[in-house]
Order: structure tokens, then C-alpha cells, then sequence
């Protein structure tokens, strides 16, 4: 690697700065979600886990009937 594969410091610490706004407003709305009652969906691993209220992971989904393409 030469020195022109690196970012300057105020490269990283904007870059920084991003990743703090973007962190917390995913932290937000993750916490809205669960105070409506509404499951977190990840996928970790190519596999879909559902975040129940009690804060456990599952990979079956907590509402079958409203993802149903009938």
C-alpha cells in the first residue's frame, strides 16, 4: 500500500461523523419500531430473524398472515 490508498484525518473524522448520525437514527427508529409493537427484522448470515417483544431472536415470523401474497 502506498500512501495515497489512505484518507486524510479529516476524511475519517467526517466519515466518523456520519456513522454516529446514522447509528442513532437506526437506534431510534429500532426503538419506535418496538414500542409499536412492530418486530426488528435482520438478517444475519443470509437467514431472517425476527426480534420479538421479549427481545429474542426467531426465524419464524410473528405475523404470518401479513406477509401472505394470497
Amino acid at each position: 500500500m502506498t500512501d495515497q490508498d489512505f484518507l486524510d484525518i479529516d476524511a475519517y473524522k467526517r466519515i466518523d461523523g456520519f456513522l454516529r448520525v446514522a447509528n442513532t437514527a437506526v437506534a431510534k427508529a429500532q426503538d419506535d419500531s418496538r414500542k409499536q409493537g412492530v418486530p426488528n427484522v435482520y438478517s444475519i448470515n443470509g437467514r431472517i430473524y425476527f426480534e420479538l417483544p421479549s427481545g429474542e431472536l426467531s426465524t419464524v415470523d410473528p405475523f404470518p398472515e401479513a406477509t401472505s401474497r394470497e
